[in-house]
């Protein structure tokens, strides 16, 4: 009889389990996470697992929970602007330490709401919430007496969660603004010191690696901190994401310049210091930024270039070489020796100190023109003494040759006066130009 008595009694216990364990599976989230008592850390953290369905039923309680904790504040404020002087003191104590309570009630509803926000929750019902909490906040507050401001604002101020968190909010700010600068200007330096270690690696892009790294410095640092201070960054990361398509089509140019200035640092046509032609500008680079590159020009202008133009067009480097030839033209009259104003030519070249011995100059007899004949005289030197050697070998040659006769020929012209049906006349007898049918409609020019 025990025996049969008992299977019922074990039967009706499995039901109980059952019936605890479908009460379990039907609630819509842990009864502990609706509890005032459960601090606001344990319930940020006992929100990760739950749904957004889970999250809305709780948000709901949570939001019941605010509603009652405002209903005690309103109560004990009717109650001490009922009482009198001597009894109104503690009232008001009490009504602080309430104060207090919604607040901290306030804090975890709107920890459910983040999370059901995140989740991707309806966002009508997120607003529902935040408005709720908003509209207490602002109703209750202009309803205030002074003696009820004044008490509120002096709890705030002496609070751990009011004023002195904000007194460290701000020193940490302050203490990590600096650590922040510092950081980054150790980054730079460090990041400097190694990047000089690398074989042919630009100015250029030198300076623009050690940018980088100063400004991912800042900007990892800040959100470290941001994320210290319990601001959440994940709708920071969302905002940008979303505005990054406006920011491109408005910043198209910009982005287009930006792509050029990688570009130009990564395959280094021209460095700092490099005397240039760029977009029909000719001058010395002085710094290349992200989107544009500045020349100065050897009358000491300065001229920004958008780096697409730079990129975009030919881009001679005249700096690019250690050494540059010369090309100069020196023309002689016919009259004059051939081989002495070889030699003469030679040796002004030869005695020239910044003239290179390799790669020899080339001096040769090139054109026979209309007035002259023309040697090109071509010396090597260095890309440096391009300019003095240039100049210096001009006048020079032209020193040398009065010195010793040759003669650089003007553009000249001859003319020939034919006469219809007789002989050539000389341009210098007066007949020619006296008798009108014996000047010629036919008239030959020789030279230029």
């Amino acid at each position: 009889m025990a025996a049969i008595s008992a299977a019922p009694a074990v039967a009706q216990d499995g039901d109980t389990v059952a019936s605890e364990v479908l009460s379990a599976e039907a609630e819509p989230y842990p009864p502990l996470l609706a509890q005032r008592s459960i601090s606001l850390p344990d319930l940020q953290l006992r929100l990760v697992p739950l749904t957004v369905d889970q999250l809305s039923a709780l948000a709901a309680a949570w939001q019941d929970h605010a509603r009652a904790a405002t209903q005690d504040v309103v109560d004990k404020s009717i109650e001490i602007r009922a009482a009198d002087s001597a009894n109104a003191e503690p009232l008001r104590a009490e009504r602080l330490i309430l104060l207090e309570e919604r607040a901290t009630v306030f804090d975890k509803l709107g920890a459910v709401v983040l999370s059901l926000e995140t989740k991707g929750g309806d966002p009508a019902e997120v607003a529902t919430y935040r408005n709720y909490i908003t509209a207490v906040t602002v109703e209750e507050t202009s309803r205030w007496t002074f003696q009820e401001f004044a008490d509120s604002v002096i709890a705030w101020a002496f609070s751990s969660d009011g004023g002195g968190q904000l007194l460290f909010q701000i020193a940490v700010i302050l203490v990590a603004f600096f650590a922040l600068l510092a950081a980054a200007r150790f980054a730079r330096g460090w990041v400097r010191r190694v990047l000089t270690r690398v074989p042919n690696l630009s100015k250029l892009l030198q300076g623009f690696l050690v940018m980088i790294a100063y400004w991912l410095t800042l900007a990892f640092g800040l959100m470290l901190v941001l994320a210290f201070l319990g601001v959440n960054i994940t709708p920071l990361f969302a905002l940008v994401g979303g505005a990054s398509f406006i920011i491109a089509f408005a910043l198209q140019d910009t982005l287009g310049n930006l792509a050029s200035g990688l570009m130009i640092m990564i395959n280094r046509p021209f460095d700092e210091g490099d005397f240039v032609s760029l977009g029909g500008v000719d001058g010395t680079v002085q710094s290349v930024s992200i989107v544009s590159t500045k020349v100065i020009t050897p009358d000491n202008r300065v001229i920004v270039i958008p780096n697409s133009k730079v990129w975009g067009d030919v881009i001679t480097n005249t700096s690019a070489s250690d050494i540059r030839r010369i090309d100069l033209v020196f023309g002689i009259s016919y009259d004059d020796s051939i081989q002495k104003a070889q030699e003469v030519i030679e040796q002004v070249v030869a005695d020239y100190p910044a003239v290179l011995d390799d790669p020899a100059p080339v001096i040769r007899v090139n054109e026979l023109s209309a007035s002259s004949v023309d040697f090109i005289c071509r010396p090597w030197v260095k890309t440096g003494d391009y300019l003095s050697t240039f100049w210096d070998l001009t006048r020079n040659v032209k020193e040398a040759f009065d010195a010793n006769g040759i003669t650089i020929p003007f553009p000249q012209t001859e003319m020939h006066l034919h006469v219809a049906g007789g002989q050539p006349m000389r341009p210098d007898d007066p007949k020619a130009l006296l008798t009108g049918d014996a000047a010629t409609a036919d008239r030959r020019v020789e030279g230029t």
